[in-house]
């Protein structure tokens, strides 16, 4: 997602940081580079052009070009301005980091009407919705399907029903779309359904009779909330459809789909400028479970190398299971470590999105991303380590010492890999299990952290001498003990503990 943008600004800023000082001229410069770079990430040429005319205005002000970061600044104003572009800022609707949530308080049954063309992914993102309602916000939705026209899809989304384990609305052959909003909310009403979600057709493109039908509908089903679902993937072609949707139904927000794989991401930059509406959430796979919503600020942050590290704890936070955690942490603490604990270290990692997703969101990590890409290192390696670690013994995993060479040949057989990745995986292993040990050695949890904190970031750990560790808010670089909590970021704030 927006790797190609990424990696041009990253250049072009990495040259500002630099230099010294800046003159006008540097700053102009590293303008039409940015704009070149919005152009071919396929943003709409008015929005790349107003986005340049701010960033230069407030770039070139003599704060800038005389302060003592001078290329920080101007990083600051393209972050700030690039927010606001998405969708955020101090007087966006959502507020500074943007995100525009779904409208659920309302008198139940809340109804969302899922607007779009043909092939979209507009029942699979009806879905991904329903299910991501019944699990964060705790609510009992219904889906129905107004779809007559698509073969098959009222079916689809009965299956897509199950599996998401959300109720719909059942099949009566023949009858019209405006009919099925009325039963639909008719029996949401006998089932005391929170939320009801009207899957519309579509068309393969905008034509009288589509727009006909969703204002026929809206008027019997009065929708709080009405999405419009995109593929991305159709980049300015998107942008046109936003458009067309939104002079004819009033649209509360928009769902990109595929976002995962788009690469420019000109869709996602364009469309709060051009349509006025709020990007709500991002499908960013084919999971039911891999709808995000969509934060302007962190997906600015990402786009200009900063990371994501809110997005990064709160995918931990749901990814990784309380029970796990806690045996580990025990375990740590008493120098134990053995292959199943590092199997399901990997098994976290690969629920979390992988190396390249995790390498993403965390600050300063682009470069290494991009050295694992060049090297091949890539998701399939958690996939191998995981099939090498699946085919030894309970006995094996717990004593790996056990592992002679024609154990070794065995489990290699059985994996599908090579002697030498199974050495590879126990090389792995003892490293880790030696830094437990060290650990015990100095006192457990508190042992730990004087080895990250000892006296200066990360030196107190082997081979890491503190040098060159990127600084992070709120740490003043005497380690991990002294973080003064109040400079963390707000959204990093409100996923601290509270204090009793």
């Amino acid at each position: 997602m927006f790797d190609a943008l990424s990696d041009r600004l990253g250049n072009t800023f990495d040259r500002l940081r630099g230099r010294g000082a800046l003159r006008e001229q540097d700053v102009r410069d590293a303008m039409r580079e940015v704009r070149i770079a919005l152009l071919e990430a396929d943003v709409a040429l008015p929005v790349a052009r107003d986005f340049i005319a701010k960033v230069t205005e407030k770039a070139v002000g003599e704060s800038v070009l005389k302060s003592v970061t001078p290329g920080q600044q101007v990083v600051k104003i393209v972050n700030d301005e690039l927010v606001a572009m998405l969708g955020g800022g101090a007087n966006a609707e959502g507020g500074e980091d943007g995100h525009v949530p779904l409208t659920l308080d309302a008198k139940p049954p809340v109804v969302i009407m899922m607007v779009g063309l043909q092939g979209s992914g507009k029942t699979t993102s009806t879905a991904k919705l329903g299910k991501l309602i019944r699990e964060k916000h705790g609510k009992k939705a219904m889906m129905a399907s107004l779809d007559v026209n698509r073969p098959a899809a009222q079916e689809q989304l009965a299956v897509l029903g199950e599996q998401a384990q959300v109720d719909t609305l059942p099949i009566i052959e023949g009858q019209q779309p405006v009919d099925i909003a009325r039963r639909a909310l008719e029996s949401a009403k006998l089932r005391n359904v929170d939320v009801v979600l009207l899957d519309t057709a579509g068309r393969l493109h905008v034509d009288e009779a589509l727009m006909a039908e969703m204002k026929a509908v809206a008027s019997v089903a009065t929708p709080t909330e009405v999405l419009l679902v995109v593929d991305s993937l159709t980049g300015q072609d998107a942008v046109n459809v936003a458009q067309s949707f939104s002079d004819e139904v009033p649209l509360t927000g928009v769902i990109l789909t595929r976002m995962d794989g788009d690469a420019r991401g000109g869709a996602a930059l364009s469309m709060r400028a051009v349509t006025g509406k709020p990007i709500k959430f991002a499908g960013v796979g084919e999971k039911l479970d891999a709808l995000e919503a969509f934060h302007p600020r962190r997906v600015a942050e990402r786009i200009l190398g900063m990371g994501d590290v809110v997005s990064l704890v709160e995918k931990a936070a749901e990814s990784i299971k309380v029970e796990e955690a806690e045996l580990l942490a025990k375990r740590m603490a008493k120098g134990q470590f053995d292959l199943n604990d590092l199997r399901m270290q990997l098994q976290q990692m690969q629920n979390m999105g992988g190396l390249g997703m995790l390498a993403g969101m965390m600050p300063g990590m682009k470069k290494a991303k991009q050295a694992m890409q060049a090297s091949g290192m890539d998701d399939k390696v958690l996939v191998h380590m995981d099939a090498i670690m699946g085919s030894m013994t309970p006995k094996e995993r717990a004593n790996p010492a056990l592992l002679n060479a024609k154990r070794k040949k065995r489990v290699a057989a059985g994996s599908g890999t090579q002697v030498q990745d199974v050495n590879k995986v126990l090389k792995m292993h003892q490293e880790m299990s030696r830094a437990m040990k060290q650990i015990k050695k100095m006192g457990g949890m508190k042992g730990l952290a004087a080895m990250l904190g000892g006296g200066g970031g990360m030196g107190g750990l082997p081979g890491m001498g503190g040098k060159g560790m990127p600084q992070i808010p709120g740490m003043d670089g005497q380690g991990m003990g002294d973080v003064d909590m109040s400079k963390l970021p707000p959204d990093l704030q409100k996923l601290l503990p509270k204090k009793k």
